[in-house]
């Protein structure tokens, strides 16, 4: 049965399984070979060029060196990119590689070098834009600005929805029309492809922090971009100069994980909607960020995304000194930067992912995010209950200054 007839759940746990039967076993194999023999130099090497050139080994030449291509990190591109409904994927060793990767084969391929950035982003994300190491130069501007900031010379559009920390939604058709024929990359790590497909909404390619949801369990960093066979090409081209590839150690994790994701997004959100709604009546939070709290003015839910997601942020009342002490104060929620985990983390944006972020970019010192996990939501309401109720205010300094 081909994955076009398959509903999400069985894609889920299928995709990128299909060569299974033919090898004779039940659980994808994991290939650690960091070289394979040559059949002969002429072979080999046209392979080589092959895979060097954004392509895959021929039969002849085999896969030579495991910088280049490796069939288990193969299956896992192939499932996440059947789940994104894009041509193909390329996995990356984190999702600041394929962030890289993304910016440097667009430059190339384009021979223009203005990116387009819509704020707010991941700070690891703005922090590389802003710096100057690719030789990339970066216009910020908001989703309504987009129109009005393409240039001849802009060569991409990056932008996030669910944004972190903030959680704002950004309409992905409204910016692929405002792009004016510029690719549009969206990250979309928050929402993952059981919300949100923005490539059924115009968007070039789709990067994922596969750290996260993806593989959902902590216990591997990678990145991957889901796209069309031509930006596949270009990236592939990027990632076998640069040695971006995962290791196939942790493509087998997350080609493990996809089968759970439509499972653990769906239980994460729907405690993450418990949580947030508890939240938006505690006399410590003046405000909790999570789409579709304060209404859903753009008509986004549902149309783009098909759920809200299981990540929270919310602003204390008591500022920096409480958001402080609620992180080191929670005893269920582990404080960690990181999400979309099984477990729940809590951490301080501007002080840690987004320390590197332009001031006037940063989030508000008052504000803390949630990574809902799968515990009990009556148990994390309890954890955040004793937290923000044994707070009690502690002068600061009026030198004293915080990210």
């Amino acid at each position: 049965m081909t994955s076009s007839y398959l509903q999400l759940d069985s894609l889920a746990v299928h995709a990128g399984r299909e060569d299974l039967a033919e090898l004779g076993v039940h659980a994808p194999p994991i290939d650690l070979s960091s070289t394979s023999p040559l059949p002969s130099i002429e072979a080999g090497g046209l392979s080589y060029e092959a895979m060097a050139g954004g392509g895959t080994p021929n039969a002849e030449g085999g896969a030579v060196y495991a910088r280049l291509w490796n069939p288990t990190v193969a299956r896992f591109e192939s499932a996440l990119a059947q789940l994104e409904h894009a041509e193909s994927a390329v996995a990356f060793s984190s999702g600041m590689a394929a962030m890289t990767a993304a910016v440097l084969a667009v430059m190339k391929e384009t021979g223009r070098r203005r990116i387009l950035a819509v704020r707010p982003l991941y700070g690891g994300t703005d922090h590389l834009l802003a710096s100057g190491l690719l030789g990339a130069e970066v216009t910020y501007c908001s989703a309504p600005e987009v129109a009005a900031s393409v240039r001849p010379d802009t060569a991409m559009i990056v932008l996030e929805t669910p944004a972190n920390p903030t959680l704002d939604l950004v309409d992905i058709r409204a910016v692929v029309d405002a792009a004016q024929g510029v690719p549009v990359l969206v990250d979309n790590t928050f929402a993952t492809p059981i919300l949100q497909n923005p490539i059924d909404l115009g968007a070039a390619m789709v990067l994922h922090s596969a750290t996260k949801y993806l593989g959902g369990h902590g216990d591997v960093i990678a990145g991957v971009i889901a796209c069309g066979q031509e930006q596949a090409a270009a990236l592939r081209r990027v990632r076998a100069v640069t040695g971006g590839l995962l290791h196939p150690l942790g493509a087998y994790l997350l080609h493990r994980g996809l089968a759970t994701l439509p499972v653990r997004v769906r239980a994460q959100q729907e405690n993450a909607r418990r949580v947030a709604a508890w939240l938006e009546t505690h006399p410590s939070v003046s405000r909790v960020h999570y789409p579709g709290i304060d209404g859903d003015p753009q008509g986004l839910l549902g149309r783009q995304m098909k759920g809200t997601g299981a990540v929270i942020s919310m602003d204390l009342r008591g500022g920096y000194a409480q958001a402080e002490h609620v992180t080191l104060a929670t005893g269920l929620f582990t404080h960690a930067v990181s999400l979309g985990g099984v477990d729940s983390l809590i951490q301080h944006p501007a002080a840690l992912t987004h320390r590197p972020v332009a001031p006037e970019a940063r989030p508000a010192a008052s504000l803390i995010r949630l990574s809902i996990g799968l515990e009990d939501p009556v148990d994390l309401i309890a954890d955040l209950d004793r937290a923000l109720a044994t707070h009690h205010p502690i002068p600061v300094p009026a030198t004293a200054s915080h990210a």
